[in-house]
C-alpha cells in the first residue's frame, strides 16, 4: 500500500468503522476475497481464553491489576491486527459497543496499556497482555471500556478508496472502590394514541420514554407500564433487563393493543432496576414510578354518532314537513268545502 492509498484509508475512517462484536468472530469485506480475515477476540489467562465473556475488576483508585486477552486467527494467512482500548457505551440498541478510532476516550479507554499490534498466524492464537491503571483521582462507580482487534481493508467508492475498519471486541469493565450512589429517572415521556377508523375495531396506546441512570454504578433496568388495564412489562422478557451505565440513558418504545378509545387513560410507568454488587450479586434498587396520561378521543365513533343524529334529524324533519302538508291540504279541503256550501244555503 503506498502513502497515498495509506492516507485516504485512514482519513475515510472517521465516516466508515466496524461495529465490535462481544466474544464473536468476523469475516469482513476485504480487498482481496481470496484473502479474507477472519478472527476472534476473548478474554485470558496467560495460558489462552479461559471462559470468560467479559472483564470485570474492581479496583481501588491509583490501583493496576495485569490481564489478558486471546486473538485467534481462523483464516488461511498470517494476519497483522490492530488491537486497541477505548471508552465503552451502549447503542441505541441496546448492544455494548466502544468508541471508533476516530475519536478519543477520556474514561476507562484511557486506563488500560497494551500492544499496538500483534501477527497472529493462520490458526493460530496469541496471548495479549494488557494492565488497567486507575488515577488516583477516579470517581467511584463503574467505568466501561472495550478492547478490540481489528483490520484495515479498502473498498472502491464513488471514484476514491474508502478504509473501513472491522473490529472484534469484548467489555472491560472496572469498578473503582467507594460509595454506590445508585439513581434513576423516566424522562421524556411520549404517548400517542393510534385510533382505528374502524368504530368497530379498538385502537392501540404508543408508549415511549427514556430511562437516565443518574448514579455512579451500572443498572439493570426493567420495569411494567400499567395503562389502560393492561399490564406491559419491558424489556422484553425474553431479553431480560436492559443494562445502561452511569451518565447514559435508554429509550425503550412500548405498545399498549387492543384499547377502546373511552376519552382518556391515566397510568405509570413503575420501574424496578437493580445493581451488581463488589461480591457479583445483584441487589434491587428502590422502586420508582412516573405517572403517564393518554387522551384517547373516539372520533370515529363520534362520528358515527354524529351521522345517525343528522339522519335522525333528517327523519323528523321530512316528517315533520310531510305532516304539515298533510293538515295544509285538509285545511284547504275544508276550507274548499265551505265555499261550496255557501251558495246552496243562500237558496
Amino acid at each position: 500500500m503506498n502513502t497515498t492509498r495509506l492516507r485516504a484509508a485512514l482519513a475515510a475512517l472517521a465516516t466508515a468503522a466496524g461495529a465490535v462484536a462481544l466474544i464473536a468472530t468476523a469475516t469482513p469485506a476485504a480487498a482481496d476475497e481470496a484473502a479474507a480475515v477472519s478472527w476472534s477476540v476473548t478474554p485470558a489467562d496467560a495460558s489462552g481464553p479461559d471462559g470468560r465473556v467479559a472483564i470485570e475488576h474492581s479496583l481501588d483508585a491509583g490501583a493496576t491489576i495485569d490481564d489478558h486477552f486471546a486473538v485467534r486467527n481462523l483464516g488461511t494467512e498470517a494476519v497483522s491486527f490492530r488491537v486497541a482500548a477505548a471508552d465503552g457505551f451502549y447503542n441505541r440498541n441496546g448492544r455494548f459497543d466502544m468508541l471508533p478510532s476516530d475519536q478519543e476516550s477520556v474514561d476507562a479507554g484511557t486506563w488500560i496499556t497494551l500492544a499496538e499490534s500483534v501477527t497472529v498466524e493462520p490458526g493460530g492464537t496469541v496471548v495479549v497482555p494488557f494492565t488497567i491503571s486507575v488515577p488516583d483521582n477516579a470517581e467511584p462507580g463503574d467505568h466501561a471500556a472495550g478492547i478490540a482487534a481489528s483490520v484495515l481493508s479498502l473498498k472502491q467508492g464513488e471514484g476514491a478508496e474508502v478504509g473501513v475498519e472491522s473490529r472484534v471486541g469484548f467489555r472491560v469493565m472496572t469498578r473503582v472502590t467507594g460509595e454506590l450512589a445508585p439513581a434513576f429517572s423516566a424522562q421524556d415521556v411520549r404517548t400517542d394514541y393510534r385510533t382505528s377508523w374502524n368504530p368497530l375495531e379498538p385502537g392501540r396506546i404508543d408508549v415511549s420514554f427514556d430511562v437516565v441512570n443518574e448514579g455512579n454504578t451500572r443498572l439493570e433496568v426493567g420495569g411494567v407500564l400499567d395503562l389502560a388495564g393492561q399490564h406491559v412489562p419491558f424489556p422484553d422478557e425474553s431479553a431480560g433487563p436492559q443494562e445502561i451505565l452511569p451518565g447514559e440513558r435508554h429509550t425503550f418504545s412500548l405498545v399498549v393493543d387492543q384499547v377502546w378509545p373511552l376519552f382518556a387513560f391515566p397510568g405509570e410507568i413503575a420501574l424496578a432496576p437493580s445493581i451488581t454488587t463488589a461480591d457479583g450479586q445483584s441487589t434491587e434498587v428502590a422502586p420508582a414510578s412516573t405517572p403517564v396520561f393518554v387522551w384517547a378521543i373516539p372520533w370515529p365513533q363520534l362520528l358515527v354518532l354524529a351521522g345517525f343524529a343528522l339522519i335522525t334529524m333528517a327523519v323528523v324533519w321530512r316528517r315533520g314537513r310531510s305532516v304539515r302538508r298533510v293538515e295544509e291540504l285538509v285545511r284547504q279541503a275544508r276550507e274548499a268545502g265551505r265555499r261550496d256550501a255557501v251558495p246552496e244555503s243562500g237558496a
